[in-house]
């Protein structure tokens, strides 16, 4: 019986771009130590999402936290995001 090779082409050359586009970006990655104080003002944002309004200026800041546990018993993982943005409009 003749393999269909066709199929499977398509599927090895979806996944092996994705594959390489992955390892490309990975090693763009340059090594570097978080900003302590970019990580306190993400640790200190409220759960939920805020938006405020200053003059020319909106910020945002976002913080969403989950605890996934497949097994009762069984080790667990907690996922934290957090997020701040700032969008300022000048006239020129």
């Amino acid at each position: 019986m003749a393999f269909p090779i066709a199929p499977v082409a398509g599927l090895a050359l979806r996944y092996g771009s994705v594959m390489l586009a992955t390892y490309a970006a990975t090693r763009m990655l340059q090594p570097g130590q978080p900003d302590p104080r970019a990580e306190t003002a993400m640790d200190d944002l409220p759960p939920g999402l805020r938006l405020r309004r200053f003059r020319d200026q909106v910020n945002a800041g976002a913080r969403w936290s989950r605890s996934f546990r497949p097994f009762p018993d069984g080790p667990g993982v907690k996922l934290d995001v957090a997020g701040l943005a700032r969008l300022r409009l000048t006239r020129i």
